[in-house]
Formats: structure tokens, sequence, C-alpha cells
């Protein structure tokens, strides 16, 4: 069962959707409804693919954390180069 809706439109939009309306030959009514109807499925598909978003969103970063590392280790570009080029270098068969 459907549900009625007073609306107020302007003189400019009541007489666009009058004449779209006998153009294809339903009451403006229907067509106001069938448009609204169309609308409000647009974004409601948006906002869900929001919501889904932001539930994928939580779920990602829930996996997020620290990362406590016991090795006296040095993150500095220069050490890192280092490593990099010492593992680049290395044939691995020792």
């Amino acid at each position: 069962m459907g549900q009625i809706l007073t609306l107020e439109l302007s003189e400019k939009v009541f007489a666009a959707i009058q004449l779209q309306a006998q153009t294809i030959g339903i009451s403006p009514e229907r067509l106001a409804a069938n448009l609204l109807e169309r609308h409000s499925t647009q974004v409601f598909k948006l906002f869900l693919d929001e919501v889904e978003k932001n539930a994928a969103r939580a779920r990602f970063e829930h996996h997020f954390g620290t990362l406590k590392i016991d090795d006296d280790m040095s993150l500095d570009n220069e050490s890192i180069d280092a490593d990099l080029v010492r593992e680049y270098g290395s044939t691995h068969e020792e």
C-alpha cells in the first residue's frame, strides 16, 4: 500500500510535469511519484554505497595495529639502502 504525500510545487515545475504527463498519457500525480521514486532510488543507492564503503573500511582498519621489534634496527634511508645493496649483491649461496 502506498502513502499519500502532499507537495507544493512552483507553477513552472507543475506545468512541466503536467505537460510531460499528458504527453505520455498518465496523471501528473503518477508522473511526479515516478520521478520521486526514481530519484530516491538513486540517492538511496549512493547512500548505501557509502555505508558499504564505510563498513569495508572499518573491517580493513580492524587489522591495524602496532609492530614491536625487539632487535635494535635502524630505519633511516641510508641503512635501508645499504641493506638493499648488500642483499642484491649477495648470491645467497652461503
